[in-house]
């Protein structure tokens, strides 16, 4: 599937969270959204980065923003990655990967000569609006979470 373009309108989404109730995009219309796709729970780069967006959530919902973490794992598995890190934002379950693919996110990955379907990290801003304001593809993780607050403070 071909990635989503920056301009273009967010594809809709209703997953279920670890708030105990399901969040759709539309619901969030009036606010930024940082979307963040992670391959899975609990592993080296996908726990640093989690823990990188904690450390700035202060930052970030000073500047209106909502983040949401999506991967592939059961509701189960992200309750005891929140609890294991203190995670202060929803994760979303994408068990079918239904919604990653609408993002462009779910692909073909090889890894020490294996090949595999899987989760390309990538964050997504969601303006106030439900447009894609930034696309980040291929994300590395450090420093990712103040890329991120700087393009947010370039939408205020």
């Amino acid at each position: 599937m071909a990635e989503i373009e920056e301009g273009a309108k967010a594809p809709a989404f209703n997953l279920p969270s670890t708030d105990g109730k399901k969040i759709a995009l539309k619901d969030l219309v009036g606010k930024n959204v940082v979307l963040y796709f992670y391959p899975k729970d609990d592993t080296p780069g996908c726990t640093r980065e989690a823990c990188q967006f904690r450390d700035s959530i202060s930052k970030l919902e000073k500047v209106g923003a909502v983040v949401l973490g999506v991967s592939p794992d059961n509701l189960a598995s992200h309750e005891k990655f929140v609890d294991k890190y203190k995670l202060p934002f929803p994760l979303l379950s994408d068990e079918d990967h239904k919604v990653a693919e609408k993002y462009g996110v779910w692909r073909e990955k090889k890894n020490y000569g294996r090949t595999y379907m899987g989760i390309v990290r990538s964050t997504f801003i969601v303006d106030k609006e439900g447009r894609l304001a930034k696309v980040f593809s291929n994300v590395k993780v450090d420093g990712h979470d103040a890329k991120v607050l700087e393009e947010l403070k370039a939408l205020e």
